[in-house]
C-alpha cells in the first residue's frame, strides 16, 4: 500500500532501460501504467484477491514522480573496514616543541639527509671559495647576490645544523633527490628536469658573462679559468637552490595541509606519514635476518608468504598451535583448513548425502526398508571423523610441501615481540631463539570463547573440538546462535543426533533478519529444537557421565530455572583474536579493548608492522578476506602494486540445510542508510525443481535491494536455497561491479536453475503481492 505524501518511484514498478530512468513525468507515468496492465493480468490468473494491490500500484504510477539520482559512496555503510586507532595522537603542530619533536622523534617528516659535520665543513668551503670570487670580482656589479647567500646559509648551517630552508641544503637535497632510491622521495622526472635544466642555464650564463666582460684583461688565462670555475659553481648552485626551493616548499605547504586532517581525517595522515617511515629503511641490505617474518600460518599469512617469497623476498613463517581447553591440536594451515571451513562442509555434505538417500525412492530407486517402509540408514561418526582428518593431514602435509617449494622458513614456534624488530621464537621443547626481520606481518586468527561460567571448560566443547571427538556426540546443546552455532546444529541433526540450540536474543545477529527467520524455521523443520530468551548459569555432570546445562531467562525476572540433560554441550557465543600473548606492546602496536589490533590498509600504529585476518579490528572473520588482504598486501610491498583490499561487498554463505548466501546490505541496512522510500525489495518464493518430488518439498527464497538514489544499483543480494555458495560467488563480482537491476533483468536465466530465480524477480514487497511463484 501507497503512504500518504510518499514520493517515491512508482510502487511494484520496474523501469527497463536507463532512459526512462531520466525521462518526463509523463513518459514514467506511461511506463509504469504500461507495466501495471501487465502485472494486472499476472494478478488475475493468481486470483482475483490482488487485484486491489495492482490497482494501487497504478494509481502510485500515475502520481509519482521521479526522485533525484546521485551516486553513493556505500563504504561508509557496509562493512567500512579496519580503522586507525582513534587514541593514536598526532602533534600539534602550531606547539612551538614541534621542531624538537621532529628531530628528535618523527625526523622522516622533514627529512634532511646531509651529515651535520658534512653540511657544515661543505658550507664553509663553498663560503670561502665564493668569497674569494666576490673579492677578485668586486667591480662586476652582478656578483653582489652570491653574498648574502652565501653568508645567510652559512651562519644557519653554523648556528642550527641541517636545515632544510637553508639554500646549500636546498641543493644537497636536490642532488640527493636526483640520484636516491627512495619510493616516496624519488622526484618525478619534471623535478629533476628543472634541477638540472636550472643549474645548468645559471651556468653557462655564468661563462658567458666571465668570459665577454674579463676576457684576459684582469690576469693570466690559468686565474680566469679558476675564477670562472669557481663561480660557475656558484652558479650551478644558485640554480639547483631556487628549483629545490620552489619545489620543497611546495611539499612542505602540502604537508603542513596534511597536518591540519590529523584531527578530522586521522586516516588520510596516518598512512602517508607511516609509509614515509617505513620507507626509511633499504629493501636490500637492511642487517635484518629476513625480509618478513609472518607469525601465524593460517590461511592469510600463508597467502601473504608465498606471494612475498614469489616476489623474491626472504620470508619467514611462525605457527605454534596451543590447542583448546579439551585439549584439541592441529597442524599448518589455521582454523579453517583444520577445524573450520574444511571439515564443516564436508560433515555438511554428509549430512546432506543422507537426506537424499531417503529421498532417493520418489525418485524411483528400491532400497531396503526396515517394516516401516522408511529407509534404515545406519552412520559411522568414527568413519566420518577418521575420513576427514586424513584429508586434513593431507592439507597439512601440501601447505608444508608449498613453503618448502616457495623457499618460505617454515618455524614450528610461537613467536612473540622482543621489540618492534625482534621476535622471540619459542619451540615445543622450549628452547627459545631470536630471528629479526625487516617487516612483520600479524595473522594469528581467533579462537573460541567460553562463557564465565561453572563448568564450561571443564565439560563444554567449542567448534574446535566438535571434529575431533572420539565417540558420537549424542544430545547435543549448543549454546549460541552465531552461524557457526546453526552451521553445526545443520549437520549434527542431519547426521542423526538429537540437537537443541539454547538462544539468548536472536539468530544470526548481523544477517538480514527476514533471510535469519527463514534459515531458524528450515532447522526446525529439520527437527532442531530452538529454546529463546535464556542464557546457561552453569554446566552439571551427573551420575552416569551424563550432562545437564543450567540456563535462566536472558532479561531476568523470577521465571523458572531450566534443565537440558545432554551428552555434549557445544558453546559457540563468539571468538576471540590470539593475540593476547603476543607482547604487542613492547613494538608498540595498539589494540583496541577486544585485543584485536588496530589498521588502516592493514598497516599497524608501527609503521613496518602488518596485521591481516581475524586479529585486525573492523575486519569480517572470514577466511577468504584474509586470503585475499594478505596476497594483496604482499603485492603492495614487494611488486609496486597500488591496489587496496576492498571489504565492502563480500559474498558469504551459511551452510545450514537450505543453504543461505548473501552479498552487501541487507534489508535493515539498507532502510537505516538511504531510508525507505528510496529502497525497493525484489523478491520471489520458489520450489526448486530437485524438490519438487521429495517430501516435504522445500522451498526456496530469493531477495535482491536495489538503491533508488544511485540508479537502482543492486546494492544487496540474498539467495536461499541449494548450492547457495555456487550461486552467490557467482554474482559477487556483478554487485561489486555496480551492476543495476535493469541489467539483472536483461540477463537470460539458466533454465531450469535455482539462479535464474535472481534474474527472474519481478514483485516487490511493497506491493504486497504474493512472491510465492507458480509454474516453472
Amino acid at each position: 500500500m501507497v503512504r500518504q505524501g510518499e514520493e517515491l518511484q512508482p510502487q511494484g514498478v520496474e523501469l527497463e532501460t536507463r532512459e526512462q530512468l531520466s525521462a518526463p513525468q509523463e513518459v514514467v507515468q506511461d511506463a509504469g501504467e504500461k507495466q501495471v496492465d501487465q502485472m494486472v493480468e499476472a494478478a488475475r490468473s493468481d486470483g482475483e484477491s490482488k487485484l486491489e494491490a495492482a490497482a494501487t500500484e497504478s494509481l502510485a504510477a500515475k502520481t509519482a514522480v521521479p526522485i533525484e539520482r546521485k551516486t553513493v559512496n556505500y563504504s561508509q555503510y557496509v562493512n567500512p573496514g579496519p580503522l586507525v586507532d582513534p587514541h593514536f595522537q598526532f602533534p600539534d603542530p602550531v606547539k612551538p616543541d614541534l621542531r624538537k619533536w621532529i628531530d628528535t622523534e618523527h625526523w622522516w617528516m622533514f627529512p634532511d639527509p646531509i651529515d651535520n659535520i658534512h653540511v657544515r665543513l661543505t658550507s664553509f668551503c663553498v663560503f670561502v671559495l665564493a668569497l674569494t670570487v666576490v673579492l677578485n670580482h668586486s667591480k662586476n656589479e652582478d656578483t653582489w647576490y652570491i653574498i648574502p647567500v652565501i653568508l645567510g646559509d652559512f651562519v644557519l648551517r653554523t648556528l642550527f645544523g641541517p636545515t632544510p630552508l637553508s639554500p646549500f641544503g636546498m641543493v644537497a637535497n636536490a642532488i640527493l633527490f636526483a640520484f636516491r632510491v627512495q619510493p616516496d622521495y624519488v622526484p618525478s622526472k619534471a623535478k629533476r628536469f628543472s634541477f638540472f635544466l636550472g643549474s645548468f642555464l645559471c651556468t653557462v650564463l655564468t661563462t658567458l658573462h666571465f668570459g665577454i666582460d674579463s676576457s684576459l684583461k684582469q690576469g693570466p688565462l690559468l686565474v680566469l679559468t679558476v675564477f670562472t670555475g669557481l663561480e660557475s659553481i656558484g652558479g650551478f648552485c644558485i640554480g639547483c637552490w631556487f628549483f629545490a626551493t620552489f619545489f620543497k616548499l611546495r611539499d612542505r605547504w602540502y604537508l603542513r595541509k596534511d597536518y591540519s586532517k590529523l584531527r578530522s581525517e586521522p586516516n588520510v595522515a596516518y598512512e602517508r606519514f607511516f609509509k614515509l617511515v617505513d620507507n626509511q629503511l633499504p629493501e636490500h641490505n637492511h642487517g635484518f635476518d629476513f625480509d618478513m617474518i609472518v607469525i601465524g600460518g593460517g590461511s592469510g599469512g600463508l597467502s601473504a608468504s608465498k606471494e612475498a617469497a614469489r616476489l623474491h623476498k626472504k620470508v619467514a613463517v611462525l605457527d605454534y598451535v596451543q590447542g583448546s581447553p579439551s585439549g584439541t591440536t592441529w597442524g599448518l594451515g589455521g582454523t579453517c583448513v583444520n577445524v573450520g571451513c574444511i571439515p564443516k562442509k564436508l560433515m555438511h555434505t554428509a549430512a546432506l548425502m543422507g537426506d537424499t538417500v531417503r529421498q532417493v525412492k520418489h525418485y524411483g530407486w528400491k532400497i531396503s526398508t526396515g517394516g516401516s517402509g522408511e529407509v534404515d540408514l545406519q552412520h559411522s561418526w568414527t568413519a566420518l571423523r577418521d575420513n576427514v582428518h586424513q584429508h586434513i593431514d593431507s592439507l597439512n602435509e601440501g601447505y608444508i610441501r608449498g613453503l618448502r617449494s616457495s623457499k618460505v622458513q617454515y618455524i614450528n614456534g610461537y613467536g612473540s615481540f622482543k621489540d618492534a624488530h625482534t621476535i622471540e621464537v619459542r619451540g615445543a621443547n622450549g628452547e627459545v631463539q631470536e630471528i629479526t626481520g625487516r617487516r612483520i606481518l600479524i595473522a594469528v586468527g581467533g579462537t573460541p570463547v567460553f562463557p564465565n561460567i561453572p563448568g564450561a571448560k571443564e565439560y563444554g566443547i567449542s567448534s574446535d573440538d566438535v571434529f575431533t571427538l572420539e565417540k558420537p556426540p549424542g544430545r547435543t546443546v549448543i549454546v549460541g546462535a552465531s552461524y557457526i552455532a546453526l552451521e553445526t546444529a545443520g549437520f549434527l541433526r542431519g547426521l542423526g543426533f538429537e540437537v537443541t540450540v539454547l538462544v539468548r536474543s536472536i539468530v544470526l545477529r548481523g544477517f538480514d533478519r527476514d533471510m535469519a527467520d527463514r534459515v531458524q524455521k528450515c532447522l526446525i523443520e529439520e527437527g532442531v529444537k530452538f529454546i529463546s530468551g535464556m542464557v546457561p548459569t552453569a554446566v552439571e555432570k551427573k551420575e552416569g557421565g551424563t550432562l545437564c546445562v543450567v540456563a535462566k531467562p536472558s532479561k531476568g525476572g523470577d521465571a523458572e530455572v531450566t534443565e537440558l540433560p545432554c551428552d555434549t554441550v557445544l558453546f559457540a557465543v563468539g571468538r576471540k583474536p590470539t593475540t593476547a600473548g603476543l607482547h604487542l606492546e613492547r613494538a608498540g602496536v595498539h589494540v583496541n579493548k577486544n585485543m584485536k589490533i588496530f589498521t588502516y590498509r592493514e598497516r599497524t600504529t608501527v609503521p613496518h608492522i602488518y596485521a591481516v585476518g581475524d586479529c585486525v579490528d573492523g575486519c569480517p572473520e572470514l577466511t577468504p578476506v584474509a586470503i585475499k588482504a594478505g596476497l594483496l598486501l604482499a603485492k603492495r610491498l614487494y611488486n609496486k602494486s597500488d591496489v587496496l583490499m576492498d571489504y565492502n561487498f563480500i559474498p558469504t554463505t551459511v551452510f545450514t540445510p537450505i543453504e543461505y548466501g548473501s552479498i552487501g546490505f541487507t534489508e535493515e541496512q539498507a532502510i537505516e542508510a538511504f531510508g525507505d522510500e528510496n529502497i525497493e525489495v525484489f523478491h520471489s518464493e520458489f520450489t526448486p525443481l530437485e524438490n519438487y518430488l521429495c517430501e516435504p518439498s522445500r522451498t526456496g527464497y530469493a531477495k535482491v535491494i536495489v538503491n533508488y538514489l544511485d540508479k537502482e544499483r543492486v546494492i544487496g543480494f540474498h539467495y536461499f536455497g541449494p548450492n547457495a555458495g555456487e550461486v552467490t560467488q557467482g554474482f559477487g563480482a556483478a554487485l561489486r561491479s555496480g551492476m543495476k537491476k535493469a541489467m539483472f533483468d536483461s540477463v537470460v536465466g539458466i533454465h531450469p536453475t535455482c539462479a535464474e530465480e535472481m534474474v527472474s524477480l519481478r514483485r516487490t514487497k511493497r506491493s504486497g503481492v504474493d512472491p510465492v511463484k507458480t509454474g516453472c
